[in-house]
């Protein structure tokens, strides 16, 4: 089967209410690696219930539909799809027990051209059930890499925005668990390629990858503690593009540049050799930031 970009802009997402406990929120933490050291008091209000505060990064699986480009009817080859690029916009704090409608759509189809993939960026809004405020927006982009040349306009290169000269603001390292793809699918993205290496090798890789968005989380994560005090409230948007994948058991280097309310940040494997999130941006809320 080959994309067809209008069946794809149509695709019948259902309209999902969904509730979260305490018990999610901790799960999620952990995915995402904190509580590593469990004396850590600025990681133990996101895994310990007394108190709890809820990862903002969260709301980007929160009424996941997972892996929903496995259906036939997609004509996505789904084996060969990684995650290209993901934002996510913070409208309202995230509360456990509080339900949320979730809203997906396919927002847009980008043909490469035969041998250079597709792109397919889709939309979940997640809205407070009750009151119908807008709690979060969280924007992805799929790199379809087996399936471009199915007829899409060519579209120009948009320029890069240029990078801060000079030294990071600050740089943080930390190991990535080889038990956290493991343990951040059950946060709901169950797609196989991070858990069966059977699945990874077919899919072009060594062994099984570590999610994207728990690599998005981990690296926010790292500037929202670094140069936010690690206050989450703090967190109006970010933004990254996936460059590699990361492997469970490898270290992560997150250097970040800050101007003012806007932190820029790459991260790296492999003592900086790989560079695995590049174009990363993160808006700080201006009277929250740390000064």
């Amino acid at each position: 089967m080959t994309i067809d970009a209008a069946k794809l802009l149509d695709y019948p997402f259902p309209t999902s209410e969904h509730s979260y406990t305490a018990r999610d929120a901790m799960l999620y933490a952990l995915g995402v690696g904190l509580g590593s050291d469990p004396t850590d008091e600025a990681e133990l209000p996101y895994v310990y219930e007394r108190n709890l505060t809820v990862l903002p990064t969260m709301a980007a699986v929160i009424g996941h539909p997972g892996p929903w480009f496995r259906d036939p009817a997609t004509g996505i080859d789904w084996v060969h799809v990684v995650h290209g690029e993901q934002s996510l916009e913070i409208h309202a704090p995230l509360h456990p027990d509080n339900p949320l409608r979730c809203e997906t759509q396919v927002v847009d189809v980008e043909d490469k051209g035969p041998g250079r993939g597709a792109l397919v960026r889709w939309r979940r809004r997640l809205f407070d059930a009750q009151t119908g405020a807008l709690v979060a927006t969280s924007d992805s982009t799929l790199f379809c890499r087996k399936d471009g040349g199915f007829g899409g306009p060519v579209r120009p290169k948009q320029p890069a925005t240029p990078w801060p000269e000079g030294s990071p603001t600050a740089s943080v390292e930390s190991e990535i668990s080889p038990r956290a793809a493991l343990i951040y699918r059950l946060s709901g993205d169950y797609n196989p390629v991070h858990a069966d290496p059977k699945i990874a090798v077919e899919a072009g890789f060594e062994r099984p990858i570590l999610h994207g968005l728990c690599t998005f989380a981990h690296a926010t994560w790292s500037v929202i503690r670094e140069l936010a005090d690690g206050d989450v409230g703090a967190l109006e948007s970010v933004q990254v593009r996936f460059k590699a994948p990361v492997f469970p058991g490898q270290r992560l280097r997150t250097d970040m540049w800050q101007d003012g309310d806007t932190v820029r940040f790459r991260s790296f494997t492999d003592d900086g050799a790989v560079m695995v999130l590049d174009g990363g941006q993160l808006e700080l809320r201006s009277e929250r930031r740390a000064k």
